[in-house]
């Protein structure tokens, strides 16, 4: 009974598992499931290969090409490996044979040769040459061309205000130099979907048992009668084949595009002075493009500047060491990721022209992957399939036993069968339907499909989550979003609406109201445009003969910029007044970012910004009333630390400005030096403090107490001030008042980063806030809450925020705010950065488990139906009421039509009414148990009443005999069909009485059911000499309907019968026989 639950029967948990090693602090075990189960992976996110290959080994499969379509393909896998080795060894010889060069060092007595004359064209120099500096990392010949500057004056580039931008010049650089684009493998065409649907074993058997029929029946009554039996086997098989084909191919269609839109990166560019977004694929040569952390490296190109710039290149060379880059070694290469630092580069290959491009275009990008459900269905399918198989061979033997005795009877009543006396052809003929028969049950029994609905409701599910804004990356992640128990959910921009504006301002030793109304301190306002103006990864853009000005970057540089203008900043001029000597960016562990300046008098300024607490910190003075320097004294901190208190409990992000001057003689002059160089964060002289507003999202508090009704709690995990957050919290729901703000409900980064594992695992689950948290933070909790057994959902924006999205169950990153390297690290993407499309998420999570649970009900109840009927006529009469056509067309209503038409229910507002499925409770609960064996049962009795006493019941006794069984067996399967279509509406709401609730809005299950009825009708009415039935009267189709339709009031009176909450194989491997068997299975 376990195994129906997607595990082995009786097989003792194991302590840890083979592909995790001893057990580590890092991952609970309840992940990994049991070893010796090949069917139990409850998290296949970091699973091994060795263990994805062993669970396909072990299934139970008619037509692997299809079956497998949708998992990781394992052979792939392995040659993109190789592929990705050989062009890495590439990258690793051309940087070897650079350093070697770059070793040798000394004086050459070549002469230095003059750069290549390039080729004509528009621009003084050609892609071949450029190519061949970046490929190569060619530093002297970089240097023969002038440089950076030198390149950029051949591509026609203002290094600091970028191309121009306008369509002719784009046009033309894509002309010149190609597009960022590689050419992908052409998709599987239609053709191939069909030729895959043919690999059918079953399938294939079918059509051979149909040439074989169609000959033998032509040979002995002739063309124009004999060719019905196999013709209408075959034609029933290609129905079967065409209609699977077009399923897979619309599938197929769907993953394409989301695959497309995932590889869409939207990246920064600075064209004509001004920073604007485009895609990835718009990149040209000669572009300017500014790099922060967590960018990945779009196109190959040259460093403009670079502060800090460190670049992590193991995605090309497979080395995890960082690189840094300077004017030593300025080359960057496409597809790699910014690891520290900032800077600029200036694009020189794109697309097919770059190591990256090449690489992307030599492997076929295999988007196939398995989810635990899949995995876990895979071992339902199996077990059923195994009894199906056995019922199969049962009905086989009992048939030919019987048909060769002499104890089956035809339509007239006699042996179709004497030995010695029919014919050899005629005896064949026969067996061939009786095998034709018993591998139709094979097809009936073994449910290919149920593996396939999950792929099926996923596609579905992951394109209408684009309109919900989620692009879902990881298959299993849409899934496992339903078993979420927890959110640990960023603050600003997901809770909050992430547009800040300075709304309060404490410099000049008071409160400035309004903001900005800085005029009478002059000094003071000119260190504070110089610090804002030039410590900012933002930028400000002011058209020409415009007043209105375009500021860019995160929201809390917009917010000070705007700010800085309103104190009379002119942006590019007070940048033009000082030269940056060194950027320590802005950085989520310490809280600040600083810069060292030179200003024109040659003194040396050092300006930091963040964290206000921790910059007035470092604070030993300040600028007071007077426009003059004072030194910070206790009554002044505690002046400056309650203003901070004040603006964070009006749930405000307070953000400190100071700076200090320092000696030019101790500034390192080498650039080596230089690049590691802390900038001294001591002796700081504080400037300003301003609040920050950030009004909450509309909508948010809703989706917060949706989240709490259905049982997932929601925990704000915030960089910000404890106090903003605890306001912010409270605002949003997450805590009820502000009296529950005590710890642990609400515990700061630094406090539970100095507890012990133990201490941390015991109060993670009481914990709603945590304040002035640092990623690594994050990631402990995240660590301690898998520990105690709960699914864990984690939304992060910056690159720090990837461990945590990848230790999670499920990593939400942001895709407005995320960084290329979070996004990389996470399983879904909210593409509005907004709390209420994560409850979204778990909405569709918890309707695909729902739809798969909706799936599995139906497709058994008709298993169970189709094969007692089949064996008990075979057994007691030798012939079956439903014959091999009829049984292939039960097939494709239960498999293509039935998970089509079930597994695309959108979500409901019930499915947050429950709790969250645990990944280790059955798939086949109580409930559907009840359901299905009450349907199965009516079904089996009433249609196998029917099959030993129809005649009579019909008062068909008197009619001819042969007609008598036609029109009999013609009801059977025209009930048994009709008994599906109604038992599909049950099938939609397994726990509720209303069944026909939304029926209306899903056009897609009613156009279904709409076409099996149609078709129905089509099939006993006119196609009766390829499905040997007869037409039947009003009265036999009025008694067809009501035999289905009384599976309706069936199913209500059936849910008023309770169930126990104990699932019904874990009673079963409680019983003696388990028990005793358990320790013979473990030894």
């Amino acid at each position: 009974m376990s195994f129906l639950n997607g595990t082995s029967p009786l097989q003792p948990a194991a302590e840890s598992d083979i592909e995790a090693g001893p057990p580590t602090l890092l991952s609970a075990d309840l992940d990994e499931g049991n070893v010796s189960d090949p069917f139990d992976i409850a998290r296949t996110k970091n699973a091994s290969i060795e263990r994805l290959r062993r669970w396909r080994q072990a299934a139970l499969v008619l037509n692997a090409s299809r079956r497998f379509r949708y998992t990781l393909d394992l052979k792939k896998e392995d040659e993109k490996k190789q592929i990705l080795r050989k062009i890495r060894a590439h990258a690793q010889a051309i940087r070897a044979a650079y350093l070697f060069k770059a070793a040798g060092g000394g004086p050459s007595n070549e002469p230095i040769k003059p750069p290549p004359i390039p080729t004509a064209g528009e621009f003084a120099i050609g892609q071949e040459q450029l190519a061949s500096i970046s490929r190569e990392h060619d530093t002297a010949a970089l240097q023969q061309y002038g440089g950076v500057v030198g390149i950029s004056n051949l591509l026609k580039t203002n290094l600091e205000k970028g191309v121009h931008g306008d369509d002719a010049d784009l046009l033309k650089r894509r002309n010149a130099f190609g597009s960022n684009n590689y050419p992908r493998k052409k998709g599987r065409g239609f053709l191939m979907f069909m030729w895959d649907a043919c690999k059918d074993l079953t399938l294939v058997i079918l059509m051979v048992a149909a040439a074989a029929s169609l000959a033998l029946g032509i040979k002995s009554e002739g063309i124009k009668e004999g060719w019905y039996d196999g013709g209408s086997i075959a034609f029933a098989v290609i129905l079967v084949i065409v209609v699977t084909a077009i399923s897979d191919y619309k599938q197929s269609l769907q993953f394409r595009d989301l695959n497309e839109e995932k590889r869409n990166i939207h990246m920064e560019v600075i064209r004509g002075g001004r920073r604007v977004e485009i895609s990835i694929y718009d990149i040209v040569v000669g572009d300017v493009i500014p790099l922060n952390i967590g960018n990945q490296v779009p196109a190959d190109g040259i460093l403009i500047t670079g502060h800090s710039l460190a670049i992590d290149e193991s995605s090309m060379t497979g080395e995890s060491k960082i690189v840094h880059k300077d004017s030593k070694d300025p080359f960057l290469m496409s597809g790699c990721k910014v690891a520290d630092g900032s800077g600029t580069m200036l694009v020189t290959g794109v697309g097919i022209n770059t190591e990256w491009g090449l690489l992307m275009a030599s492997i076929s990008e295999d988007t196939g992957e398995e989810t635990p459900l899949q995995v876990r269905l895979n071992g339902v399918a199996t077990f059923i399939g195994i009894v199906g198989l056995s019922v199969a061979v049962i009905v086989l033997i009992v048939l030919l036993a019987r048909y060769f005795s002499g104890h089956t009877k035809n339509s007239s009543r006699f042996p179709p069968f004497k030995a010695g006396k029919t014919k050899v052809g005629d005896a064949v003929d026969g067996a061939i339907k009786i095998v034709t028969v018993a591998v139709t049950i094979v097809v009936v029994a073994v449910p290919e499909g149920l593996p396939l609905a999950v792929t099926l409701t996923l596609a579905y599910s992951m394109r209408k989550m684009m309109a919900d804004k989620a692009l879902v990356r990881r298959l299993s992640a849409c899934e496992t979003m339903g078993s979420a128990t927890t959110i640990c959910s960023d603050k600003t921009g997901t809770l909050t609406m992430n547009q800040m504006t300075v709304v309060e301002a404490y410099a000049g030793g008071k409160k400035i109201d309004p903001p900005h109304e800085l005029e009478s301190y002059p000094m003071l306002r000119s260190l504070l445009i110089e610090g804002v103006a030039q410590n900012t990864s933002g930028s400000v853009y002011a058209p020409e003969g415009a007043n209105d000005v375009e500021v860019s970057g995160s929201p809390t540089e917009k917010a000070i910029l705007h700010w800085g203008i309103q104190i009379g900043m002119n942006f590019t001029a007070a940048r033009s007044e000082s030269s940056i000597i060194h950027v320590f960016p802005f950085n989520s562990e310490k809280k600040r970012g600083g810069v060292a300046l030179q200003t024109a008098n040659s003194d040396i300024h050092i300006h930091w910004k963040g964290a206000a607490e921790i910059v007035l910190a470092c604070c030993t003075g300040y600028i007071d009333a007077n426009d003059q320097l004072m030194g910070m004294d206790d009554e002044k901190m505690t002046f400056f630390k309650k203003a901070i208190e004040d603006m964070a409990a009006d749930s405000l992000r307070c953000v400190a400005i100071a700076y200090r001057s320092y000696e030019k003689e101790k500034v390192p002059t080498n650039e080596e030096l230089l690049a590691d160089w802390s900038l001294p964060e001591d002796n700081l002289i504080l400037l300003a403090i301003v609040g920050l507003k950030d009004p909450c999202r509309r909508g948010v508090k809703d989706a917060v107490l949706l989240c709490q009704k259905a049982g997932v709690k929601v925990k704000m995990v915030t960089g910000d001030n404890v106090k903003t957050a605890k306001a912010i919290a409270v605002e949003c729901g997450i805590l009820g008042s502000y009296a529950d703000a005590m710890e642990p409900n609400i515990i700061e980064g630094k406090t539970f980063r100095g507890l012990s594992d133990a201490q941390r695992d015991e109060i993670a689950d009481r914990i709603s806030v945590m304040g002035r948290s640092s990623p690594n933070d994050k990631l402990l909790l995240v660590q301690s809450l898998r520990r105690k057994g709960h699914v864990v959902a984690v939304t992060g924006d910056g690159t720090n925020d990837a461990p945590a999205l990848h230790e999670a169950d499920i990593g939400l990153a942001m895709g407005i705010q995320g960084t290329e390297v979070a996004k990389e690290s996470s399983d879904i993407i909210i593409l509005d950065d907004n709390f209420a499309s994560v409850v979204k998420v778990v909405r569709w999570g918890r309707s695909v488990y729902a739809n798969i649970q909706k799936f599995i009900q139906f497709q058994l109840t008709v298993n169970v139906a189709a094969l007692v009927i089949n064996v008990v006529a075979a057994v007691s009469s030798g012939d079956v009421p439903l014959n091999a056509v009829q049984l292939l067309w039960v097939n494709l209503i239960m498999d293509t039509l039935g998970a089509l038409a079930l597994a695309t229910e959108p979500p409901t507002d019930h499915l947050m009414d429950r709790s969250p499925v645990g990944r280790r409770e059955p798939l086949i609960t109580n409930i559907m148990w009840r359901n299905l064996l009450i349907q199965a049962m009516y079904q089996v009795s009433v249609l196998l009443v029917l099959n030993f006493r129809g005649r009579s019941i019909l008062g068909l006794s008197h009619e001819n005999y042969e007609h008598a069984i036609k029109v009999k067996n013609t009801l059977i399967f025209n009930a048994f069909v009709l008994c599906q279509i109604f038992n599909e509406f049950n099938a939609r709401k397994p726990d509720e009485y209303n069944i026909f609730k939304g029926v209306t809005k899903n056009y897609l299950f009613m156009g279904i059911i709409g076409l099996t009825v149609v078709l129905q009708i089509v099939i006993v009415e006119f196609l009766g000499k390829f499905t040997s039935t007869v037409r039947l009267n009003w009265k036999q189709w009025l008694i067809s309907v009501i035999i289905g339709i009384i599976s309706w009031p069936l199913a209500v009176i059936g849910k008023l019968i309770p169930v126990p909450t104990t699932p019904i194989n874990n009673v079963i491997s409680k019983c003696p026989i388990s028990r005793r068997k358990e320790p013979d299975e473990s030894q």
